[in-house]
């Protein structure tokens, strides 16, 4: 519990969605601190003795449930929100599934699979992965952002102009995000937390893991920001950096299928290196591997990047 916060949001109050009819939890002033309890992006679903047959009864209708919405006082069109980004409150339990359906190598993967994560939520020390595997941490919110001008209800799974499910993994603690403001108080929300995950979230989902989230909410006046942008407050892999990469590539006319490959062939990579099943690997990928545009203007091909760090096993 935050000792020094304006309020403390509890997560009964959240919404699915992106709605500015939903009427706000809290109207505060600009400057404001936060607590914000905020669910899982399966709000609960996964228990530490879940199974892999839990992974089909996921009710996607309530997927990544945000806590709010927050009413800024003096917030208008054209404005933009201030998101100072304190800390995390971790719970130490986490998630990874497999999705059928979901993914970018959903054509591939199409069984379900799951693994679940128990970690120090005091240390924050690297998760346990198997016998042999740690995973370093770095907690963020997935999902943060604003209400549309556009009236009705709007899915919280695609990432849009006011932020939403951005899935930004530097994001965390120190950064600062600004959103552009297309209503009347802005209505804020956040939640979709996660322990860990790669720039990519290739297999859909992170260690997905519920947290509390402790920001500051200002203004910046006549901003006129047309998407979001943010500042870190230093180095953003350093978690990750200490003994290098293995790198794969996708090359050819299409970014999508570069990726695609450059996941694929990591993949392949993992397994035959430390004796993972392709599930597995592909998980592991999307927890802590990086893709990355290395060249995008050399045509008619652009080369892709699949990072992948070789602190986790060694």
């Amino acid at each position: 519990m935050c000792n020094n916060c304006n309020y403390t949001i509890h997560g009964a109050k959240h919404h699915y969605g992106w709605d500015r009819s939903i009427p706000p939890v809290e109207k505060v002033a600009p400057g404001s601190k936060i607590f914000f309890e905020c669910k899982d992006s399966g709000s609960g679903h996964f228990k530490p003795e879940s199974t892999v047959t839990d992974v089909s009864t996921l009710d996607f209708s309530k997927v990544n449930p945000v806590t709010g919405p927050i009413y800024i006082d003096g917030a208008k069109p054209g404005d933009a929100v201030k998101v100072t980004i304190h800390e995390f409150e971790p719970s130490g339990f986490g998630w990874t599934a497999n999705i059928p359906g979901f993914g970018l190598l959903a054509d591939q993967f199409k069984d379900p699979a799951l693994l679940l994560w128990k970690y120090d939520a005091s240390t924050m020390e690297p998760a346990l992965y198997g016998k042999h595997g740690k995973v370093p941490l770095k907690p963020f919110a997935g999902t943060i952002g604003l209400a549309l001008a556009e009236p009705g209800l709007h899915s919280v799974v695609p990432p849009r102009r006011v932020g939403g499910n951005l899935d930004i993994r530097d994001l965390s603690s120190g950064a600062v995000l600004y959103l552009p403001v297309e209503v009347e108080g802005a209505l804020f929300s956040i939640g979709d937390t996660h322990a860990a995950q790669g720039d990519g979230e290739v297999c859909g989902t992170a260690i997905e893991s519920q947290m509390n989230v402790t920001v500051t909410l200002d203004l910046v006046k006549d901003a006129n920001l047309s998407m979001p942008r943010f500042t870190t407050p230093g180095p953003v892999t350093r978690h990750l950096d200490a003994k290098g990469y293995e790198v794969t590539t996708g090359i050819g006319a299409d970014l999508m299928e570069g990726a695609k490959a450059a996941v694929a062939n990591m993949v392949d990579l993992l397994g035959k290196q430390y004796n993972l099943s392709a599930e597995d690997a592909y998980m592991l990928c999307s927890v802590c591997g990086d893709l990355r545009i290395s060249e995008i203007v050399d045509m008619p091909n652009w080369v892709v990047s699949f990072y992948f760090p070789r602190i986790v096993f060694e």
